[in-house]
């Protein structure tokens, strides 16, 4: 029977003309009504912001909306419109570091590239340190949305165009900008330089742009590529939100990052707690390096001037002064500890819930995470930024940056520790000098302001290295600073 009415339709060519308008017809109101979708959100909420008369939900609201709206749509629809602007020529960097680090330099590269008016090419990764990973950017952060989501600001390339192979493999215009240089240093000496050769290549990225005396669009623009271009890959981020969900099934968990590893130890030249065997070992290590510039260290000396990570033993005695409970839910974020689970025995025996990443995630999960120190180390980043407390025992970079994010996204507690005064204080209570009550008492006074609150960044223009970092507290990119707000954050209590 279909076929009869198929050949009857093909025999009827007024009925065929008629069908092919209805087709017609459908297709553009489809069209009309996708399009009517689309711009519907958007709209209203331009018309919110513009008015000005939507309350704190509304506008929460709206902007849901208008996500859930741009995630309906093709992938052209999310992308901002293209920066048109004549490029001066093509700025191409190496970070140096570890992921963190890294993670700052990148942020300062494209602000500078911004502010130069340069085509950035996709930085290359650090796989000489320590830690040998051989990851590449794209292996670590998902690069096409950080080319996209950046396309306002500067036009960013997966390589250099093959008019430079020359000058890359004969290393010209390789350089080491200046650290916590201004953007006097990058429009006065880099650009004459790029605008000459039309390439430069910065062979360094840690701290080579200048923490204070940027105007707020720069600095702004640094929180911008941090906290919204730099988007670990889909496999690292499910990895990582599988991570927290199941610490947040157990309710309160407190990230520790337990910097008593051996790098850290070589490099700081700290070995309080350690055997002659260990410390021959971590001075080994120190000389075997040659850009570790320290080599002859007082390991006592350091410590007591508050210079080195805390041992599993110290951070344990920390804790409980701070009023955390036995039964606390610690994740620990670091790699391998100095010694292994000998050391961290007393922690253990002080917190039985001691977690890792590779007690939760199956040998399958962490397989291609496996041997690349970088994309572990993400794995933390998340679960750090996500977690209700953060305690870093060594204030490194990724204790600094994880503070900075955590300020970012509402001010979560970030227990900065004053290792200074701990240690003498630690030294008296074994000593018997001090009862535990004085050393838990003094313990939380000592931190009572040091919770990751909103305060000013610290400024010294003459030695800029010792200043506040600008990762750790991004103060131009965050809610307005009131005393109000210093009087309201000054009253927490130390018990978990």
């Amino acid at each position: 029977m279909a076929a009869e009415e198929m050949a009857k339709l093909r025999c009827m060519p007024k009925t065929r003309c008629t069908v092919k308008s209805l087709v017609v017809v459908l297709f553009f109101l489809l069209v009309w009504t996708m399009l009517m979708q689309s711009t519907f959100v958007p709209n209203k909420a331009l018309l919110c912001r513009q008015l000005d008369s939507c309350s704190d939900d509304n506008k929460l609201s709206l902007r849901s909306d208008e996500l859930q709206a741009r995630e309906r749509h093709s992938p052209s629809t999310l992308l901002p419109p293209k920066r048109i602007y004549k490029s001066n020529g093509y700025l191409w960097v190496s970070s140096n570091g570890g992921l963190n680090q890294m993670r700052a330099g990148i942020c300062d590269m494209v602000t500078i590239a911004r502010y130069l008016n340069l085509t950035l090419v996709i930085p290359e990764l650090d796989k000489k340190s320590f830690w040998a990973d051989p990851s590449n950017f794209e292996d670590i952060f998902d690069v096409q949305h950080f080319i996209n989501s950046l396309r306002d600001e500067i036009k960013i390339i997966k390589s250099l165009p093959h008019k430079f192979n020359e000058k890359v493999r004969y290393d010209l215009f390789s350089m080491p900008p200046v650290s916590w240089s201004n953007e006097k240093y990058y429009s006065q000496k880099i650009l004459p330089l790029v605008q000459k050769h039309k390439l430069v290549h910065f062979n360094k990225t840690d701290s080579r742009l200048a923490n204070n005396g940027l105007s707020v669009e720069l600095q702004k623009l640094r929180c911008r590529v941090n906290y919204q271009a730099l988007r670990f890959t889909p496999q690292i981020e499910a990895l990582g939100n599988k991570l927290v969900s199941l610490l947040r099934k157990n309710g309160f968990f407190v990230v520790l990052h337990l910097r008593y590893e051996m790098d850290m130890l070589a490099f700081s030249g700290c070995s309080h707690g350690c055997n002659d065997e260990e410390v021959e070992e971590l001075s080994r290590m120190r000389y075997a390096y040659p850009w570790w510039k320290e080599k002859q260290i007082d390991s006592a000396e350091k410590r007591l001037d508050g210079l080195c990570p805390l041992t599993p033993e110290e951070t344990a005695l920390v804790l409980q002064a701070l009023g955390f409970e036995r039964n606390t839910l610690i994740y620990i974020a670091s790699g391998k500890t100095y010694g292994g689970e000998r050391r961290l025995a007393p922690l253990r025996a002080a917190y039985p819930n001691l977690i890792k990443k590779e007690m939760l995630l199956t040998p399958d999960e962490l397989g291609p995470l496996q041997n690349h120190s970088n994309r572990m180390a993400a794995l933390d980043y998340l679960v750090s930024v996500e977690s209700d407390v953060f305690i870093p025992t060594y204030n490194g970079n990724m204790a600094k940056v994880v503070e900075g994010h955590r300020r970012y996204v509402g001010f979560r507690k970030t227990i900065k520790l004053d290792r200074k005064q701990l240690v003498e204080l630690l030294d008296l209570y074994q000593r018997g000098r001090l009862s535990w009550y004085q050393f838990s008492n003094v313990v939380q006074e000592i931190h009572r302001d040091r919770i990751g609150q909103p305060t000013r960044r610290n400024v010294n223009p003459k030695f800029p290295k010792a200043e506040d970092y600008f990762y750790s507290n991004p103060q131009e990119c965050l809610a307005p600073l009131t005393m109000s707000t210093y009087d309201d954050q000054g009253s927490t209590s130390f018990h978990y």
